[in-house]
């Protein structure tokens, strides 16, 4: 039998996404997000608070790049989603993770992290329903170290992990358990 909850923001999984923008004099700010993810082949979708000092870098900016988190860099990527880049002047800096500038677009590339989404912005909403992103990503990159022999991004090697809305955790991913668009083929017929 099921309970009744109450409406509450429950989806698992929930990414683990790491945006990282430029703000006044090239400082660097990044900020763990999970109420994002995909919207189109080439389109991302960021819902943010506005308030926060990324949502004013992206504004400004016109740029950003999103970054899967990774296990080895679980402490940082949790720091970067507790400490406020508008009260906490050394936030990047704390972590002693290092960053270089995108050729592509005018936000930083935090090399730690292994995959890199470079996002333009296409469009940015305000509206009764909150402030939401709409990047174009002009690029990915990826640590050869995550890469498959056929260039493509192998999940077991990435060693991402997801956010638990329900419990507030985080969970280790990356066990293949089926095969997109084959597994339920038995219904097909």
């Amino acid at each position: 039998m099921k309970k009744d909850l109450g409406v509450h923001p429950y989806l698992f999984p929930m990414p683990v996404l790491m945006i990282a923008t430029y703000g006044e004099n090239d400082k660097i700010d990044v900020m763990n997000m999970a109420w994002g993810g995909i919207c189109d082949h080439n389109k991302v979708a960021l819902n943010i608070t506005e308030t926060h000092k990324t949502a004013k870098n992206i504004k400004e900016r016109g740029a950003f790049t999103i970054s899967v988190a990774d296990l080895a860099h679980l402490e940082e990527s949790d720091f970067f989603g507790t400490a406020s880049g508008n009260t906490m002047e050394d936030k990047f800096e704390r972590t002693q993770m290092h960053a270089i500038k995108s050729t592509r677009v005018d936000a930083p590339i935090i090399e730690e992290y292994p995959v890199t989404l470079e996002c333009k912005v296409a469009k940015i909403q305000n509206d009764e329903f909150g402030f939401r992103v709409i990047g174009e990503i002009v690029n990915v990159l990826a640590d050869e170290k995550v890469l498959d022999s056929n260039g493509k991004v192998d999940t077991t090697k990435l060693n991402a992990f997801v956010f638990d809305q329900f419990q507030n955790g985080y969970y280790r991913i990356g066990e293949k358990v089926g095969q997109a668009w084959q597994s339920g083929r038995r219904f097909m017929k």
